[in-house]
């Protein structure tokens, strides 16, 4: 679609209904849950409310979930919950799998669940170095807005009930099951400078089977375009987008000729759009949940098909890379010797998920739940649009001989390989109540897990891994390349009291054999304490185990870019060990929370937790270990460089900065923080007005460090001070007969990670190669306004971050003397006036849109 094609379309459509619609008085959902719900997550009692559980748990109906601008899960709870934090933008094929994480933990401490079931882990690993790195965990951008009834997110430690990675807590996504009727909506939106166009249309409907059953399906379909970061590129041009050429018209960057070459075109090169921001894709979605129910037995499934296809630009690569001569031009393949190359890589993504089962009663009050869930996913990943300079070199040299018939050719397109993960989820929940003279019965309820995960990193083709492989991203090589599985079983018992009125006493204990890990015990205990109906206290005290992921324990690759080499080496390899990055081993958490529930008056209520988290040999990635910076040496990185020779890599020449990275369990980590959470619905005599406000504080400390050396001060930051200290979220939503606005204010504080420029040691002039890379802290508003002309149509338009906030940039760097084409930032940066990409928002700035929902 051309620009603001989507948006016109949603225009065109509302405009259309609203000539012929009278207006009329639509029923307004409240967004956040007054309490009242019947909860599923974090407790196995039956009928629990949410106002009245022992675990702290949020609940947001699917009308908070309608009023997020951008049709996509982690949006909304990024929006909603203040210790949900999501990934806003990625890097390669991060941009495909964007992660999220509670209370500034991994996301692999976070469990995703549908209808109270596993969600299968993502086979891509965020592997950039960051905050998200390592995650691979589920992507729940997977799962469509429109196919959820609610979300329960379960703020605390649930790993004794749950199983090993619910360690900052769980997000249970329940499916809609109506048995009648359906909506379908059409969104276009983009942000201020006209990129990143998108255009989503979701449909969903319910249909009753039989007497006793229902089918509920959601089709989903959304598109984006891309969005740019940056001015232009420090190899061709200074700040202000002038090419380096001196008076005597030779290029005085890096590509300095020996015969003066000059090629007037560079004077008008327009690089602008060409550092790549959001990727572009294409996602299709298919959702459905079912049941039946026979009488005493119910049967049902549920489960998703989705496919995604999308193109991620890659860095510049400056005329004179895909050369045979790097010093004349004229020996360039095609045009890149004028215009330079921006290589694409192309991500085809094939995801399901099935969920067969059945529950009911048997002799006399014992309540059962059995099932079996698969999950899979694959990535097949090519590099397009790209060339490879050893197979252009070798043939160009090659056509030189004397009578040869060659012609200098380069593949343009290849294979790199891909990603294969799986993981079946057989579990068996018995629970039954007991009369045993308490205020109320004894829930007892006990069962089993069985689960086994493969993860799979395919080779790619020739093209691909022929020494350094195709521009921008080099194939997996047969050394990366392997299958890789694991099982495990689990057995739980819970037992759930309320020995006196208003005290509830909740017990679980888990065991778990891994087949790789050996086996662990953990436990939790949970209580609450109800002094009025206006006045509760609660807490909980749990243990929790996880194991690595496989892809934590066996990804290999190298991260390139245009002058920079990344290797990730697996740890426990034979290269990783000579750096003493040993085989990773579990990581073993406490965890404590206390809180308190508040009704002060009437429709008030406030809750209030603490919380304290201790992870010992926690799973982390580390920052590169640089051997060459600024294309010298680093002193001292002898050993990185003979463990990057011994791994027999091909690398690119003429790389300004090369390095080594791993997974590692040498940090302890303390985190500790306060979930607040206050909402007052106002009955006014023309509307409803529908106050909220939540908060949290979260900071994380690292207290004890095995090894500085190979766990930086750089990978420290990531984990210490990537994240806000505090997040405040403030909403109100009013609605009056059709109208209806929704007011978001998000307050951040600021984040910070150590940067490195690119420059080396002696360059630097005794300068700090590392300093503080500040996102400062910043507002961030969010406002939607709808109309419903009918009790069936409803068109809004919004807009989030309305006033175009942008992250900081990097700072340039003063006092010393940088040469044209070398970077200039404190952060190493090529790309000129590019943002901060490690803020709590995204650096795309302000995206508005418009929607229009119809109901049947």
């Amino acid at each position: 679609m051309t620009r603001l094609s989507a948006m016109k379309l949603s225009l065109i459509l509302a405009s259309s209904w609203s000539a012929c619609a009278m207006a009329q008085e639509a029923p307004q959902e409240p967004q956040a849950d007054d309490g009242t719900a019947i909860i599923v997550t974090g407790t196995r009692a039956v009928g629990m409310q949410a106002a009245d559980s022992a675990a702290p748990v949020q609940v947001f109906s699917q009308e908070a979930l309608s009023h997020v601008g951008q049709p996509n899960l982690n949006q909304a709870l990024t929006q909603m919950v203040p210790s949900f934090t999501a990934q806003t933008q990625g890097t390669d094929m991060s941009n495909f799998s964007l992660s999220a994480r509670l209370r500034g933990l991994s996301p692999n401490h976070t469990l995703v669940m549908v209808n109270g079931k596993r969600r299968h882990g993502s086979a891509i690993l965020q592997v950039i170095a960051g905050p998200f790195q390592g995650s691979a965990a589920p992507s729940i951008d997977l799962i469509p807005p429109d196919a959820v009834s609610r979300i329960e997110v379960l703020q605390d430690g649930a790993a004794a009930v749950y199983g090993t990675d619910a360690i900052a807590g769980a997000i249970n996504l329940i499916l809609k099951d109506q048995t009648e009727g359906g909506t379908f909506k059409v969104t276009g939106g983009q942000y201020y400078n006209s990129e990143g166009e998108l255009f989503s249309a979701s449909g969903n409907v319910g249909f009753k089977l039989g007497e006793d059953g229902f089918f509920n399906v959601t089709a989903f379909h959304r598109r984006q375009s891309y969005t740019s970061t940056g001015t232009g590129q420090v190899t061709m041009a200074d700040i202000d987008g002038n090419p380096y050429v001196n008076t005597a018209g030779t290029y005085a960057g890096q590509f300095g000729s020996t015969n003066n070459y000059y090629d007037p075109a560079w004077a008008g090169l327009d690089l602008k759009g060409i550092n790549g921001g959001q990727a572009k894709s294409q996602l299709n979605l298919l959702f459905y949940n079912m049941g039946y129910d026979f009488g005493g037995v119910e049967l049902y499934s549920f489960g998703d098909v989705s496919r995604r296809v999308g193109y991620a630009k890659q860095g510049y690569r400056p005329p004179n890379r895909i050369c045979a001569d790097s010093t004349d031009l004229s020996t360039c393949y095609g045009e890149t010797g004028t215009f330079g190359m921006v290589p694409q890589q192309k991500v085809e993504q094939k995801e399901y998920s099935f969920t067969v089962g059945a529950k009911g009663e048997f002799g006399g009050g014992w309540n059962y739940d059995v099932s079996t869930t698969y999950g899979y996913d694959q990535n097949k990943i090519w590099t397009i649009e790209s060339a490879h300079r050893a197979l252009w070199i070798e043939s160009y040299q090659a056509s030189l001989l004397p009578g040869s018939t060659v012609t200098p050719s380069t593949v343009t397109d290849a294979y790199d390989g891909g990603f294969k993960l799986s993981q079946l989820t057989n579990t068996l929940d018995i629970r039954k109540e007991f009369d045993v003279g308490m205020a109320a019965p004894l829930t007892l309820a006990f069962g089993g897990e069985y689960r086994r995960d493969t993860y799979e990193i395919v080779a790619g083709d020739f093209a691909s891994t022929y020494k350094e492989g195709v521009q921008s991203f080099p194939g997996y090589k047969d050394v990366d390349a392997g299958k890789h599985s694991r099982s495990s079983k689990a057995v739980y018992l819970n037992l759930i009291a309320q020995p006196v009125d208003g005290w509830t006493v909740d017990l679980a204990g888990r065991y778990e054999d891994y087949s790789d890990f050996g086996d662990t015990q953990i436990g939790k205990i949970t209580t609450r304490y109800d002094f009025s109906d206006a006045f509760a206290i609660r807490g909980t005290a749990s243990t929790g185990f996880r194991a690595p992921t496989l892809a934590e324990s066996f990804y290999s690759t190298v991260n390139v870019g245009p002058t920079s080499a990344v290797l990730q080496l697996p740890a426990g390899s034979p290269a990783a060990t000579l750096l003493g990055f040993n085989a990773l081993k579990p990581e073993k958490s406490t965890n404590f929370s206390a809180g308190i529930v508040l009704r002060p008056i009437p429709r008030l209520a406030i809750t209030i937790d603490g919380y304290y988290i201790k992870i010992k040999d926690r799973i982390s990635a580390t920052a590169s270990l640089p051997a060459i910076q600024g294309g010298l040496p680093v002193p001292g990185a002898e050993n990185i460089l003979a463990a990057i020779a011994s791994t027999g890599l091909v690398l690119d020449t003429g790389l300004q900065t090369l390095g080594v990275a791993s997974f590692t369990n040498l940090i302890d980590t303390e985190t500790y923080g306060i979930d607040f959470a206050a909402r007052y619905p106002v009955m006014l005599d023309f509307g409803k007005l529908d106050l909220s406000l939540t908060a949290n504080y979260n900071k994380s400390k690292i207290t004890d460090n095995k090894n500085p050396t190979l766990f930086s001060a750089v990978s420290e930051s990531y984990i210490e001070d990537a994240s806000p200290e505090y997040k405040v979220v403030a909403g109100v939503n009013f609605s009056s007969g059709p109208f209806s606005a929704n007011l978001r204010q998000t307050f951040y504080g600021k984040t910070s990670v150590l940067v490195r420029s690119a420059l080396s040691a002696a360059a630097l002039n005794g300068q700090p190669q590392e300093r503080d890379g500040v996102v400062k802290a910043t507002g961030i508003t969010d406002l939607e306004l709808g109309y419903d002309f009918t009790d069936f149509v409803t068109f809004s338009i919004g807009a989030n971050n309305l006033f175009d906030k942008r992250p900081e940039k990097p700072k340039l760097l003063s006092g010393v003397t940088v040469l044209p084409g070398q970077s200039p930032y404190e952060n190493g940066t090529t790309t000129w006036n590019s943002y901060y990409g490690h803020g709590a928002y995204g650096s795309a700035g302000g995206y508005y849109y418009a929607r229009i929902d119809f109901k049947f």
